[in-house]
């Protein structure tokens, strides 16, 4: 015993000296020890429950994974439609349970692939998607009603839907057994991810106009995913994630209840994804905190049912984190992230891969963050226990603590007029660049450590297999737009175009018009422009 002593008074190795800042990453102060007094008043009824029950903190289902194992949803998304269904097939093949597409930036805004401004962008950053016949083949020879699908888009998320649907019907699915969620969250483009065309208060509309139509037509799909996840990796906190994200989420549930749908009848199809960053336990407490902000936040405000209140979320592990530097320390990232999730007891993860800083990812990288799921999993025994930190005295005031400062960034949000006010007036953009600014110096200046990058760097670089589209994939979608304006039946798809305008004039919502339109072959970018003719394109103020 008085060895022990003394090998942990002498002088730690240079190079692991211990961090001299204690707080977590979005800067919660951390004391050196939680005991009794750190919950003192405290009442695990209230603020805990049982999982499956108000107010959800311990998850959103009573026996959690011991039932049932998170989705392990990989993203797949790179160049033709037949280049992203084979990768689907191979992760399919690899034990993923269910699919998630990402799209290049021209489909991401409206865009055709033959548009001047697409011009080296197509299928470079995902897959281009023009008309039904690229959302049939991403999809051909997958069966939809036994498997989920995720999609990736936000402001012509109406539209990829609409295509989705087609193509679900012509291969003779019933859209009531489809299963699967769009992202559909277009507030957090204009300042996450700058991919956006319609201004704020129309692709409300717009977002509104898809949720209804799920929320009528398809009872297991989710009609709206609320994106946290680029939030974070723009820059924000954990408490900013969650008050943004649910800010969002207010504006859409506004627009709803205006057109006199009640509350019960769509937000239990609300969905979330949420970032999974590098404070483990920070991480698990906001994820905790969600459910239980959610739930508080549905029945206080707007009289929720309490089984219309659990919160259902996907998550990704931060690809931000994903340094260029020693990308294979990155594996070691998604494990201990992954692992975050499964204890913050998500429904659904993607494993950021461990080439994310170079390109779209390998088959090798892919593969090996569907393993890491799997691990976490199968073999860590995290799963065997419904909510293991449950009564921590570290986690749960932590947990308490991300949800007040959470609740006071959503009250400040309140103040500026709600989240499309807090858009359109630059606020969002301006509080998350700086706290994205903090964060920079942090690392510049050593206080926050990042391994290999300011701290245990290596002299030689290191080399990794990184995956390239191949040179031909944007000429082979070219080709394939042009053989389906040749061979679609233009008057047609003109009429149809004309009805997508008149509706979108007045004010109805477009979803049956749309999905008409794509059955006719109309490309996403024609019908973006009907719609862009009557509300027109969103040009973004200054900030500074």
């Amino acid at each position: 015993m008085a060895r022990e002593r003394a090998a942990a008074d002498e002088p730690q190795a240079q190079g692991t000296e211990a961090q001299p800042v204690f707080s977590t990453q979005s800067g919660v102060p951390i004391q050196e020890r939680y005991g009794p007094e750190a919950l003192q008043g405290w009442d695990p009824a209230r603020q805990l429950g049982e999982a499956g029950s108000f107010p959800y903190t311990r998850g959103p289902y009573p026996t959690m994974y011991r039932s049932r194992l998170w989705t392990h949803r990989q993203v797949v998304g790179l160049g033709t439609a037949q280049e992203t269904n084979e990768r689907n097939k191979y992760v399919i093949e690899h034990g993923q349970t269910g699919l998630s597409n990402d799209y290049d930036v021209p489909t991401l805004i409206g865009l055709d692939s033959d548009d001047e401004r697409a011009r080296g962008e197509v299928g470079r950053s995902g897959v281009a998607i023009d008309t039904l016949r690229d959302m049939y083949d991403v999809f051909d020879g997958i069966d939809l009603e036994n498997i989920s699908v995720s999609m990736t888009i936000n402001h012509p998320a109406f539209i990829l839907v609409a295509q989705y649907i087609a193509a679900a019907q012509q291969r003779g699915f019933r859209l009531d057994r489809l299963a699967g969620t769009v992202q559909n969250d277009p507030l957090k483009d204009f300042y996450a991810q700058k991919t956006y065309r319609f201004s704020p208060r129309p692709s409300v509309r717009l977002a509104a106009d898809l949720i209804e139509h799920c929320a009528q037509h398809m009872p297991r799909w989710n009609g709206i995913s609320l994106n946290g996840y680029n939030i974070r990796e723009a820059g924000s906190t954990a408490d900013q994630e969650l008050a943004f994200t649910f800010a969002h989420a207010i504006a859409y549930i506004e627009e709803l209840l205006g057109r006199g749908l009640p509350i019960d009848s769509f937000v239990s199809r609300f969905s979330f994804i949420f970032n999974v960053h590098n404070d483990f336990l920070e991480e698990i407490a906001k994820l905790r905190a969600a459910r239980r902000m959610w739930a508080r936040l549905l029945t206080e405000r707007f009289g929720a049912r309490p089984e219309s209140v659990k919160l259902r979320m996907h998550v990704q592990t931060g690809g931000s984190t994903m340094t260029y530097q020693q990308p294979e320390v990155n594996l070691i990232r998604g494990a201990l992230q992954s692992m975050a999730g499964a204890l913050g007891g998500v429904q659904s993860m993607a494993v950021s891969c461990f080439d994310e800083a170079y390109s779209i990812p390998s088959q090798r990288a892919q593969r090996l963050s569907l393993r890491t799921q799997q691990v976490v999993g199968f073999e860590s025994g995290v799963t065997k226990v419904v909510d293991p930190f449950a009564g921590s005295y570290y986690v749960e005031s932590l947990t308490d603590e991300t949800e007040r400062r959470a609740d006071e960034w959503l009250a400040r949000v309140d103040e500026q007029g709600g989240a499309i006010a807090a858009v359109e007036n630059g606020w969002f953009e301006r509080v998350i660049s700086d706290t994205a600014h903090r964060q920079h110096l942090e690392v510049a200046s050593g206080e926050r450590v990042i391994v290999g990058v300011n701290s245990f760097e290596e002299s030689e670089e290191s080399e990794i297999e990184t995956f390239r589209v191949g040179p031909g994939s944007e000429a082979a979608q070219l080709e394939r737009l042009k053989e389906v304006r040749a061979t679609r039946d233009d008057r047609e798809v003109q009429r149809l175009l004309d009805v997508v305008q008149e509706t979108a004039a007045a004010g109805k919502n477009l979803m049956p018009a749309v999905i008409d339109a794509v059955s006719a072959y109309a490309t996403q970018g024609e019908i973006t422009d009907r719609v862009l003719a009557v509300d027109g394109e969103y040009v973004a103020p200054a900030i500074y």
